[in-house]
């Protein structure tokens, strides 16, 4: 098994981006997008928007590939869980609660910074020690 961690950076890019502009033109709609879109990574990486743009636009012409041998599983469930997250601030902010809706959302888009510029992944962090318990199946 092996993971692109060039694959993994555009979608922390696309993150930091997506709820940048939600934020600054209070697009709610956005967030939810952005939580579909990574909802779909996590299912299936092959129809993941932000994988797409990845192997379609940015591999081999502006980004090398950066293969590692790597299980996959654990940076799917910190997708998903990002994905919620982003779909949760979506709903909370067109429900009405801009100080909840926005602070997931800056959530999520801090722990993509922190991984984008450190390599920790706290979602692959919680997967780990889940699995570790017993509570995830590996």
């Amino acid at each position: 098994m092996t993971v692109d961690r060039n694959a993994l950076r555009t979608n922390q890019v696309s993150i930091l981006v997506l709820v940048a502009a939600a934020f600054l033109w209070d697009l709610p709609w956005l967030l939810l997008l952005t939580g579909l879109a990574l909802l779909l990574g996590a299912m299936d990486p092959r129809i993941a928007p932000f994988q797409l743009l990845y192997h379609r636009a940015l591999k081999g012409r502006i980004v090398r590939p950066d293969v590692r041998p790597e299980d996959p599983a654990p940076h799917r469930f910190a997708q998903a869980l990002g994905g919620t997250l982003l779909l949760g601030a979506g709903v909370v902010l067109l429900g009405g609660a801009p100080g909840v809706g926005w602070a997931l959302a800056w959530l999520v888009a801090a722990l993509a910074l922190v991984n984008l510029l450190s390599g920790f992944c706290a979602g692959c962090f919680l997967y780990l020690q889940l699995a570790r318990l017993g509570l995830l199946r590996r």
